[in-house]
């Protein structure tokens, strides 16, 4: 067995990759392995000579059936493509929280009880006693801002 032979060592080498896919799972070393025999093929028909045109047709060949096989597989197997929502504000608009330190009168700033924490919080101007149940309006900063609930509000508000 003569090992100087270029179109045997790029079927060993395209072998050897090719079960080293059992080894390294991944889908990207088999085809390394694939485009290996394939250099060997061409190097057996006389289209490629020579090792810098033999690397080039595996690094090419490569190229394309990694970025063909991706095509292949993002169609037969998909992917998840759901989006979250990105944006804070809208998840914490309109939660209830409850008023540990009072807030105002003014811009005076008080302390909320809100998704297991406790939070600085300013109001609308209006004095809000402790043990207030409060609206999440925004956020402002670090602050959030609250309203009081009343007693005969019947808007969709959600416990936190």
């Amino acid at each position: 067995m003569d090992f100087s032979n270029p179109i045997l060592i790029w079927a060993v080498i395209g072998v050897v990759l090719m079960l080293a896919e059992l080894i390294v799972p991944g889908g990207i070393v088999i085809l390394l392995g694939a485009a290996a025999v394939i250099v060997a093929g061409l190097l057996t028909l006389g289209i490629a000579e020579g090792v810098v045109q033999s690397l080039t047709c595996w690094f090419i060949t490569s190229m394309v059936l990694i970025l063909s096989f991706r095509h292949v597989t993002q169609k037969l197997v998909g992917g998840d493509s759901h989006v979250g929502n990105t944006d804070e504000e809208l998840d914490l608009y309109n939660k209830t929280a409850e008023v540990k330190e009072a807030i105002g009168p003014g811009h005076s700033k008080g302390r909320i009880h809100f998704q297991g924490t406790d939070w600085t919080a300013k109001g609308d101007g209006r004095e809000i006693p402790v043990g207030t149940q409060v609206r999440v309006i925004c956020r402002d900063n670090i602050d959030f801002v609250v309203e009081p609930i009343d007693a005969g509000d019947s808007g969709d508000v959600s416990q936190s």
